[in-house]
């Protein structure tokens, strides 16, 4: 990086803080997501230039954990429950019904940007389970 200066996703600061900080791939990522809702290929390259990383091991970081998205988010966000309480009460079933319906096979969401499907540790709602929330709402 010649000059340091604002990116297209990272104010100075940032830029200064992350420079050649391998450390802070991660964080540069979260909040990339935080702020566009995935992460885009133009982030990965800056966060690349930004930390020392390679691009490709950026982009092994985002594949490896589940938490980071490729692509945009769907209009409608299904988070379905898979904890201990929804799992031994059919939240497997539930997913697959919704995989079949939604006509998602290896993808998270649907061709038409509507709806993203997204298995998540707990929601908090044990006593309702098998639960899931549609944007805000819960099921």
């Amino acid at each position: 990086m010649q000059e340091i200066g604002e990116t297209r996703f990272f104010d100075k600061e940032t830029v200064l803080h992350s420079q050649n900080d391998p450390s802070q791939v991660i964080p540069l990522l979260q909040y990339v997501q935080e702020k566009k809702g995935y992460i885009p290929e133009e982030a990965i390259e800056e966060i690349s230039e930004i930390t020392g990383v390679s691009v490709s091991n950026v982009f092994s970081v985002i594949t490896f954990y589940k938490q980071f998205r490729l692509r945009p988010p769907g209009k409608y966000i299904i988070r379905v429950c898979d904890g201990t309480a929804c799992h031994v009460n059919g939240a497997r079933t539930l997913l697959d019904i919704l995989n079949d319906e939604l006509k998602l096979e290896g993808t998270d969401t649907t061709e038409d940007g509507l709806f993203t499907i997204m298995p998540v540790a707990c929601l908090g709602c044990c006593s309702l389970a098998p639960v899931m929330m549609i944007n805000e709402d819960t099921y």
